[in-house]
């Protein structure tokens, strides 16, 4: 990998950047997916797929305010991971020479 990029003022920026997101990842608690809704007053249920099937478990107040809690972690780190891969992308295709071939495509996606 070419370092001249990332000794540019942009290949700094996006460095600094990057390593804020890897800060932010190591300050993440307990992580899930699915979704806590009401199921009876007081009950809760919590929704998820485990190996391709949906599943349903019934909880306390206190397990949905937990689940709840981890389901929003994992937003956070699927939303940190996102910006992680386009700066990834970004700095990793600027560190290193392009083909001078024709694309097939017409335009070069923005990672951002």
């Amino acid at each position: 990998m070419n370092q001249h990029f990332l000794q540019t003022e942009e290949g700094q920026k996006l460095q600094e950047r990057f390593l804020e997101l890897r800060k932010e990842l190591s300050a993440l608690e307990w992580i899930t997916h699915g979704s806590v809704t009401p199921n009876h007053p007081g009950n809760w249920k919590w929704t998820t797929k485990i190996k391709a099937k949906t599943v349903t478990l019934s909880l306390s107040q206190e397990q949905a305010d937990l689940l709840k809690e981890a389901i929003a972690t994992n937003k956070k780190l699927e939303s940190i991971l996102k910006e992680m891969r386009s700066i990834s992308q970004e700095v990793l295709l600027k560190s290193a020479p392009g083909t001078r071939k024709k694309s097939n495509s017409k335009t070069v996606p923005n990672p951002h």
